[in-house]
């Protein structure tokens, strides 16, 4: 099992560049490129509904696959568009660009673009409630708290890995290092997730000490001997729910869409098991396939699922 989580390291930086030509700016009020990142060529009857979402994160990735098979079963076309960043992605929800963001941190996480785009959006329904931004060491390593940090900055080359420059773990990781003294002693290096989860690899490989920016729900803390540092001062926030985000107004103009949409709901295990037969498992290439693997194992346990 850990072989083919690592193998998927290289899935997501392949899906990362593929995504490249998925926007073209990011931040509030810049124009914004869509590239197509595939279609079901669904043939439904009830109209299209583009799915927007990041390749290189996966809650998202996994959701969108699964919505996108539930609303073909119903009766819609479905079109994904993928992106890199989040702004893009918030922009063209409030725009109309994109019709579903389908898993979206807008309690805490990505609370500055609810701020910016939250008139335009409207909230479809909590799928997971225990989301949680982390700071994780390997488990190899003598540190246990974010605040043991400061005097160790030294054996951590005075680095803390990060993923996307626009993403909300990485914007409260920056609000997180001055409460505890951290940002004189270490640069937070941001480029990718798979960038991210490359140096994760090499450095507990050779057991060697690093710090990185995780978050939970995300296969990578079970693929990888890490722990989560405690976090005294709550600077890295707590845990929200991860929501499904419509276009205003795609309730009313997608009634039954909204409506199924609207009852999903995973606990851990199922979002677990979602997540690594999506990433992990099949891969690339081969969602539609794990999905319809997932609900032959989890679809009897859920009143929404359509056959």
């Amino acid at each position: 099992m850990r072989k083919s989580r690592l193998m998927s390291i290289a899935a997501i930086g392949a899906a990362g560049a593929l995504a490249l030509s998925g926007c073209a700016s990011d931040g509030a009020g810049g124009t914004t490129e869509f590239g197509s990142g595939g279609s079901s060529g669904g043939g439904g009857d009830k109209g299209t509904i583009t799915l927007g979402f990041l390749p290189s994160w996966t809650d998202g990735l996994s959701t969108a696959y699964l919505l996108q098979d539930q609303l073909e079963k119903i009766g819609y076309t479905v079109e994904m568009k993928t992106l890199t960043e989040a702004g893009p992605l918030y922009t063209g929800l409030a725009q109309g660009d994109v019709d579903v963001f389908p898993s979206a941190w807008p309690e805490i996480t990505h609370a500055e673009y609810m701020a910016t785009y939250g008139d335009s959006i409207e909230d479809l329904g909590t799928y997971y409630d225990n989301a949680k931004l982390t700071i994780a060491v390997p488990e190899y390593t003598d540190i246990d708290s974010i605040d043991e940090l400061a005097a160790a900055s030294d054996r951590f080359d005075g680095k803390i890995y990060g993923i996307e420059p626009g993403a909300g773990l990485v914007a409260q990781t920056q609000k997180m290092m001055p409460e505890y003294g951290l940002d004189s002693s270490y640069e937070l290096v941001t480029s990718s997730t798979a960038a991210m989860l490359t140096e994760l690899k090499s450095a507990t490989e050779k057991e060697q000490d690093i710090v990185v920016t995780l978050w939970r729900p995300f296969w990578a803390n079970d693929a990888f001997p890490v722990k989560d540092l405690e976090d005294p001062k709550g600077a890295m926030g707590e845990a929200e729910g991860l929501h499904f985000l419509g276009t205003k107004g795609f309730a009313e103009e997608y009634p039954e869409a909204a409506d199924l949409i609207s009852q999903i709901m995973l606990d851990d295990a199922q979002y677990g098991s979602l997540e690594d037969l999506v990433v992990n498992e099949y891969g690339e290439g081969r969602e539609a396939e794990a999905v319809d693997a997932w609900l032959d194992e989890h679809g009897s346990e859920f009143d929404w699922v359509v056959e």
